[in-house]
């Protein structure tokens, strides 16, 4: 998640749900890690996954798996703790060998925890050291509608990513493509239409701090972000903003 700040102490509640280089699946037997259909008792994919980590490897003997999330603590994986149901895509089987697919399953979290900064999990029918290791490199999603609720001026990275950024005087500045964490407070990097030297069409970007001197405010239901920026400050600050500078602190 992103917390704007409002204030000049440091905080670390960057939180953005990136995607981390976990290791492939082991070849193992199509039979072992087979991603059967979702029994009748589990629910039907729903429309709002979001991917949160990734299966690192086996922990204990009992076929518990640690998952590599894509936010520390503090900074959104709670999201796998508060989930009951996480969703798997990941290979059926050996490429190569009869049956073998991609796909994507829920499987049932029989109980998750805490442990040496990762989050372990005992999985609905996974019960053996081997299986779990095998599962290594499959990508956990779970439903938005499952994150735990921000209080105050915090967001989900994944709710500020394509909202449409406005400054006060009703110009459109372009659109949410990424944050950015620079240490000291989170970064809005906002791409927009733009043209090279020569003319032809290229993508702009603009850095805004996510602070209050700059972001007014965030309406999440009309997707619109409203900030303190003129254009003319983009080639002023492009290097600044990433920095924790701007106008406001020159």
């Amino acid at each position: 998640m992103a917390q704007k700040d409002t204030a000049d102490t440091p905080k670390q509640d960057f939180g953005a749900f990136r995607r981390k280089s976990v290791a492939p699946s082991l070849p193992v037997d199509a039979a072992a890690v087979a991603l059967a259909p979702n029994p009748a008792s589990l629910p039907d994919m729903p429309d709002d996954l979001v991917e949160i980590g990734a299966i690192g490897e086996a922990y204990g003997i009992k076929g518990w798996v640690r998952i590599f999330a894509h936010a520390g603590p503090g900074q959104g994986y709670e999201s796998l703790l508060a989930a009951k149901i996480w969703w798997l895509e990941g290979p059926r089987g050996t490429p190569g060998k009869p049956g073998a697919q991609a796909g994507i399953r829920a499987v049932r979290v029989v109980q998750s925890r805490l442990h040496s900064g990762t989050v372990v999990a005992q999985l609905e029918g996974i019960t053996d050291r081997d299986i779990a290791q095998a599962m290594r490199g499959q990508r956990v999603s779970i439903s938005r509608a499952s994150f735990p609720a921000l209080t105050g001026d915090e967001y989900y990275w994944v709710d500020l990513q394509g909202l449409d950024v406005l400054n006060e005087k009703g110009e459109a500045l372009g659109v949410v493509a990424d944050l950015i964490d620079n240490g000291v407070h989170s970064v809005l990097r906002v791409e927009f239409a733009s043209s090279n030297r020569k003319g032809e069409p290229a993508t702009g970007e603009r850095m805004i701090p996510f602070v209050d001197a700059y972001v007014k405010s965030v309406d999440l239901a009309t997707r619109k972000v409203v900030v303190e920026w003129d254009p003319a400050w983009d080639l002023e600050t492009a290097s600044d903003a990433a920095d924790g500078d701007g106008p406001h602190n020159q």
